[in-house]
Parts: structure tokens; C-alpha cells; sequence
């Protein structure tokens, strides 16, 4: 026996922390004999005896080797070789099966001095091309290579159905001092299930799935898949290059309809399954195209254990959840909606992790991923983790996972959720509960920084991929470029706008006088960001009510109403747009993650003529740039008159520099019919009226103004001219004026 006792021992018992120094081959000089030669070991599970075969050599030369230990320890020395030869092992199994195979412990690192170096550095960008499981082929031999980072690991193994989960077999070589442990197993493919099995400092052994794994299994085993990213098929090359020609356009139509694949619909003969990913995507592109929205939002499919959680408690962060298909049929959905021209946006969430004992959390025996002192590393709202943005490795982590969702899967756009929460050291947390940055301020310094850093990476690397903040407190200068000292993300959700609007539409109708500024506030911050009016999910959930409910009004066709107006206002009002499935027609009951929207109600009009109004908003949106292409324009809006709260009437101007398109929007929030209601206009002349959301055709009283309404030469708003309107109660009117008077209305119901 060469191999030195206390490493046979170590090897056996699994607590070797560099197996690549005694397993595979070594150049030796055997000392009693003074002979040089090579020794080769092997340490394999089950097999009653294993040879070195020199397949290149005459007649494939065959070497036995002394077997060490019971658990499968061999080794062999062959003198008069000096050089380091080519070689396989051949092992018997019992019954006599014989398998002969490269050995793992023969190949050199996947990982070179200068990865290792960029991801010490937090620099490393395409660190998901090398961390994890990556199929390869090294010197003509196919495998997979596997490597994780766990610097405080005493000892780290890749485990599976090829060596029964037993962590003694296949450990990992630990590459120098950047922390990450490396081993390439020949012989396997897509489709193997692993984990790494580390032993920390202590001696503790734990299960770990794979941070940057791109396939899981479903609960309770998690183990990650072996799946090669690189064979997925796209034909959207047209899609990707117009977005492309975009990316200076962050004022274009952008009308977002939110989705949580799981309820949007599902089987009902199939035991009310939810649908796959390609069953979902015929349908979903369909309804999209119909409706007129340019692009679905996804809540977040990266993988996660808790279907409660809707996907916001990630452990999977570069992997599409299994729950509807594999990885190449998210690939599919995504390139179907792309050749249907609609663009897809995905839920990313950076913020927190959650503690469950297979994932991130103490990875490796210590805090890895997050921050030790639970003032800084506990979410406080969610009982989650909070990452250590401060570390290279853990922001080299996350920006590679929004890299990685836009290489891989073509992504258009990332929603990237609890900004909030990133930004405040004191986020939902109350005094003494947390520990002020080095200037003594509540801003996480890191977060900021690791935020700027992702949103210029992608827009670096992904010209036209927009970056959404969901931000909901006044931190400045969030959707301005980082050169300005903004945190450089395209476009921010207008969470006060929400709130307010909603609190105004809530309200019964003779209590609105009173809350008449809450329409016209945002206003004065409006232009601070570039906001998307935003009704998410958020809002009809735990206990708050269906949109439709919210409104404040006594039954359903009044309820209706106002949620007709609501809508009209919110695609008038400057800002792009975004709205929670379901919210379209009107669905009653709150939103729940488990079963199917209520389609059904479609078969009303009450809830119908919202669908089909919110489908004419869509298409008057996108076909009129005044509406769209002014957005972050302070110059393409003006108001008529904010101060009516008695009536509880607004109206305003929607116009574009030179005023050759001109849209008036007049909403009358009351219950009481005005006829007669003097509006001044900058224009004289025709100006029809192309919405009308009490018509007949939506599900309301078909009151209103004959399709259209002439100036007259009275005074009126400080204006020369005016429009005497019939404003039917709980409505919102769209006029158009152009400087063609002959020019149809784009929208007239």
C-alpha cells in the first residue's frame, strides 16, 4: 500500500479536502525499488474489482489493482511509466458486469486562474457558463463538470443516482483560495439529478441543491437536473433585433398585462390542473394580441418550494420552476409569444431568499449568501434572508441570474421586486433593529451599488431589455441613468398614483368632493421618474378586494361603471401601463394563486363590457403616439380644470409639441348626470368622441355626446372657445381633435 493511512482514512470516511492530490494518477518513485513510474487510485462504489486499462497500448493492456479498503479504495503502481498516460478504469460489479469508463480524477479544472480571479473580484459575468453543472466535452470526452462555491466547506461531493447519493464517492477538488470546489464526471448527461453534499468545519454534513442550477425536481427532493441551456431552439431573431432598434425608446407603447401562469386558466376535466408552458402559450399570445396589450408580465417562475409564496421565495435563481414543463418548453413559450409580437417580462427577485435548509441559507456551515447579524441579514416582513450585497461573489451571483434569464430564455424585461426593501438599512424595521451604513445613514451603500451595477450590465450587454423597479417610496432618480447619478433602471412602478386613485374611486360617490386632490396630487411628482400606472397583484389580495369591489358604489352594474372610468382615466392619464390579469373583465373575488380566474363572468356584460372597453383603451394606446410617445413629456399634458370637486369632474389635455393632435379626457365621478357642462378647449373646431364609457356597447346607459361636439365662442377654462358636454354619471369621455377635421375618430362605440 503507497497511499499514506490518515489519507485512506480521510478518502473513506468522506472528510478529504483535496481528493485530486491522492485519487487518479501521480507520478511516483517507488522507493524500495528507486523505480519511477505512475500510481493511479480509484475510489468507487459497489464493484468487487477494478483494473487500469491503456486503451491506446496493444491489445488495450489491462492492469489489476489492489483493492484497500471495503468501500471501494483501489490502487495500482506501474513502474517504467514516468510520462502521464492515457488510461480508463475498468470495474466489475457483482454478477459480472463489467464497465469501463474514464476516470473523473484524471482531467484538469474547467475553471481557469482568471474565472476564478473575476469572481473573487465580482467581476466574472458569465459565471453561470461555469458555475454549476455545464455539460462539456474535454479532450473528446463527454461529461458534465460541476463546481460550487463554499469556501468555508471542509470537504465537498457532487451526489446522485450515479453514486446512490453517497457522499464519500465523487468529492470535489477545492481550486486554491478562491472557494470554489471543481469535478468533471465523464459518462454523464442531461437528465442526471444532484446535489452537493458538504461537510463544514464542524463536521456537519448537509444537502445542498445547486445555487446555479437550471432544472429542478419537484418537493421534497429538489435535486437539481443536469440540463444543457445551450440546445434551446429560437426563430425569433426578428423580434430581438427590432427590440433592439428600440433601446433608446423608453417612450413607446408599453401596455403590460400581469400574469401568475399557475390561475390564469386551468383544466377543469384534468382535475383542474393548472396548463403547461406550451399549452399557455397559443392561448395566452391569442388573448394578448386580442386585448391589444404589447407585453405579459410573468410573476416569478424561477424555481421555488412553496407554491403559497407565488415564486417570490426563490431557491432556484436561474431555473424555470418545473410546474409547467422543462426548461426548452419555457424556452418554447417564450419564442411563441415573440413570434406572436408580444414581448415578455419576468418578476426577478433579488431582494430575499428564503431559509429552507436545502437551499442558500448557511451553505456552506456559515452565512455565505446573506449577513450573519439578523439586523442586517433577516426580512423582517417575509422571515426570509436578505443577500450580502457587499460580497463580490454574492453580486457576481445575481447580476449572472438576470443575465442569465436574458441570454438564455430572451427575456425582454425585468420587474425587479422590493426594491424598496434593497434600498433602507431600516426597511420595515424599528429603532435599534438595525445598523446604520459607514456614514450613519439608513441607505444600504451596497445594495445601491449592486443595483446600478445589474441595470448597466444588462443594458450594456442587452440593448432594449427594459429594467422596472417596483419602488414604492420617493428615493430619487430612480429610472435615471446611473451617469446622473440615477440607480439606472428604465422605468418605475407609480405606487402612489395607485394608491391615490384608488382611494378616490373607493370612496361612495357624495364622499369624493372631499378627496378630489387625490386625482390631481401625482401630478406634481409625474415627471420625477418614468412611471407605469401600475394595478398589480398587490391589490386584490389578502383581504383588500377585487378591483371591481373596491369601488365605491352599492351594486354590480354601478361598480362596473366606475371601473370603467377608472380604467378610461388611467390610459388617458400620462404613464405606461400595467394591469393584473383578471382586472380586465372585472373578476369579483380576490385573486387566488390556486385556481382558475372566473372566466365564466365574460358571458355578462357587466364584466364583458369591461373586458371590451379595456381592449379599445389597448388599441387607441398603441395606434395614437400623442398617447404613448409623451408619457415622460411635461409638455404633452395640460390641465383644464383639477378643481371642480363639487362636480366631481376633471378634465385634462393629452397634446403633442406642435398641438396637432390634441386628446381631452372629461371624467364625471359622480352619480349625477350633467348636461350641459362647460369644458374650454386651446382648439376650435370638431372633436369626437372616441370613448365613451357609459356607452351601450360597454355595458352602460349609452348617455352621451352623439359621437362628437363643435366648439363654441364662449369662454370658458381660459380659453376663447369651449365644449358644452353631456357627462353621464360615473363615466370617463375621450375626444379627439386634429388638424384634419375629416378625420375619423380612431375608436367610437
Amino acid at each position: 500500500m503507497i497511499i499514506a493511512k490518515a489519507d485512506l482514512q480521510a478518502l473513506v470516511q468522506g472528510r478529504h479536502a483535496d481528493p485530486h492530490s491522492v485519487l487518479g494518477m501521480h507520478p511516483l518513485t517507488f522507493k524500495k525499488q528507486r523505480e519511477p513510474g505512475v500510481v493511479v487510485r480509484a475510489l468507487l462504489r459497489g464493484v468487487t474489482g477494478c483494473e487500469v486499462v491503456e486503451p491506446d497500448a496493444p491489445g488495450a493492456r489491462a492492469r489489476p489493482m489492489q483493492r484497500l479498503a471495503p468501500e471501494g479504495l483501489f490502487e495500482v503502481f506501474i513502474p517504467a511509466r514516468p510520462d502521464v498516460f492515457k488510461y480508463q478504469l475498468r470495474a466489475a460489479y457483482p454478477g459480472g458486469a463489467l464497465r469501463q469508463f474514464f476516470d473523473p480524477y484524471c482531467f484538469l479544472p474547467t475553471l481557469s486562474e482568471q474565472d476564478l480571479y473575476l469572481f473573487n473580484e465580482g467581476n466574472e459575468h458569465r459565471i453561470h457558463d461555469k458555475l454549476g453543472a455545464q455539460v462539456r466535452s474535454l479532450g473528446g470526452v463527454t461529461g458534465v463538470s460541476f463546481a460550487v462555491w463554499a469556501p468555508s466547506a471542509a470537504r465537498v461531493s457532487v451526489v446522485g443516482n450515479f453514486n446512490r447519493w453517497d457522499g464519500r464517492y465523487h468529492p470535489m477538488r477545492p481550486l486554491g483560495a478562491s472557494g470554489v470546489w471543481e469535478l468533471f464526471i465523464p459518462g454523464l448527461d442531461e437528465g442526471e439529478l444532484y446535489k452537493f453534499e458538504i461537510r463544514d468545519r464542524a463536521g456537519t454534513v448537509r444537502m445542498k441543491t445547486d445555487p446555479y442550477g437550471t432544472y429542478f425536481e419537484a418537493p421534497p427532493g429538489n435535486a437539481a437536473i443536469v440540463f444543457d441551456v445551450r440546445r434551446l431552439a429560437w426563430s425569433d431573431a426578428g423580434w430581438i433585433g427590432r427590440r433592439c432598434g428600440d433601446a433608446d425608446k423608453a417612450d413607446r407603447a408599453l401596455s403590460i398585462y400581469e400574469v401568475h401562469l399557475g390561475s390564469w386558466k386551468r383544466k377543469p376535466e384534468d382535475a383542474g390542473r393548472p396548463l403547461s408552458y406550451r399549452e399557455l402559450a397559443p392561448q395566452l399570445a391569442d388573448y394578448a394580441v386580442e386585448m391589444g396589450f404589447t407585453h405579459i408580465e410573468l410573476m416569478p417562475l424561477a424555481e421555488h418550494p412553496f407554491d403559497g409564496s407565488w415564486g417570490y421565495q426563490v431557491t432556484g435563481f436561474f431555473a424555470p420552476t418545473h410546474r409547467y414543463g422543462p426548461p426548452e418548453d419555457f424556452a418554447w413559450f417564450v419564442n411563441h409569444l415573440h413570434e406572436r409580437g408580444i414581448g415578455v417580462i419576468l418578476d426577478w427577485v433579488p431582494a430575499h431568499f428564503p431559509r429552507d435548509s436545502f437551499a442558500l441559507a448557511e451553505f456552506d456551515g456559515t452565512h455565505l449568501y446573506e449577513h450573519a447579524d439578523p439586523r442586517q441579514g433577516a426580512h423582517m416582513d417575509w422571515g426570509t434572508l436578505i443577500f450580502n450585497y457587499g460580497r463580490n461573489e454574492v453580486r457576481c451571483f445575481l447580476i449572472a441570474s438576470a443575465l442569465a434569464w436574458i441570454e438564455r430564455y430572451h427575456i425582454d424585461g425585468l420587474r425587479v421586486d422590493a426594491v424598496a426593501s434593497m434600498l433602507y438599512l431600516d426597511y420595515s424595521r424599528k429603532e435599534g433593529q438595525w445598523i446604520p451604513n459607514r456614514y450613519g445613514g439608513r441607505e444600504n451603500l451596497e445594495a445601491i451599488d449592486f443595483i446600478r451595477r445589474v441595470n448597466d450590465l444588462v443594458h450594456k450587454y442587452w440593448p432594449g431589455v427594459a429594467m422596472i423597479a417596483e419602488e414604492s417610496t420617493s428615493f430619487p432618480k430612480v429610472s435615471r441613468p446611473t451617469a446622473d447619478g440615477g440607480l439606472g433602471f428604465d422605468y418605475k412602478w407609480n405606487m402612489g398614483w395607485m394608491h391615490d386613485t384608488l382611494r378616490y374611486f373607493s370612496k361612495e360617490p357624495i364622499h369624493r368632493r372631499y378627496h378630489h386632490g387625490d386625482l390631481s396630487f401625482g401630478m406634481l411628482y409625474q415627471y420625477a421618474e418614468n412611471f407605469i400606472s401600475v394595478f398589480s397583484h398587490d391589490e386584490v389580495v389578502h383581504g383588500k378586494a377585487s378591483l371591481l369591489y373596491k369601488m365605491g358604489a352599492w351594486h354590480i352594474p354601478q361598480k362596473a361603471a366606475n371601473l370603467r372610468a377608472l380604467y378610461a382615466h388611467m390610459w388617458a392619464y400620462p404613464g405606461k401601463k400595467l394591469l393584473f390579469m383578471g382586472g380586465e373583465f372585472g373578476q369579483s373575488r380576490e385573486w387566488r394563486h390556486d385556481e382558475s380566474l372566473d372566466w365564466h363572468l365574460c358571458e355578462f356584460l357587466d364584466h364583458e363590457g369591461v373586458r371590451l372597453l379595456v381592449r379599445d383603451l389597448n388599441r387607441l394606446y398603441s395606434a395614437e403616439p400623442v398617447l404613448h410617445a409623451n408619457d415622460f413629456n411635461p409638455h404633452g399634458f395640460r390641465w383644464i380644470n383639477c378643481k371642480d370637486a363639487d362636480s366631481n369632474v376633471i378634465a385634462y389635455l393629452r397634446l403633442d409639441s406642435l398641438e396637432r393632435t390634441l386628446f381631452l379626457a372629461v371624467g364625471n365621478y359622480s352619480g349625477a348626470l350633467r348636461k350641459g357642462y362647460r369644458v374650454g378647449v386651446p382648439k376650435p373646431g370638431a372633436w369626437g368622441e372616441i370613448i365613451n364609457t357609459n356607452s351601450a356597447y360597454y355595458g352602460g346607459e349609452g348617455q352621451g355626446n352623439e359621437g362628437g361636439r363643435t366648439t363654441e365662442d364662449i369662454s370658458a377654462d381660459g380659453f376663447k372657445q369651449s365644449l358644452s358636454l353631456t357627462l353621464p354619471p360615473f363615466t370617463t369621455l375621450i375626444f379627439k381633435w386634429t388638424l384634419d377635421l375629416k378625420e375619423p375618430p380612431t375608436v367610437s362605440h
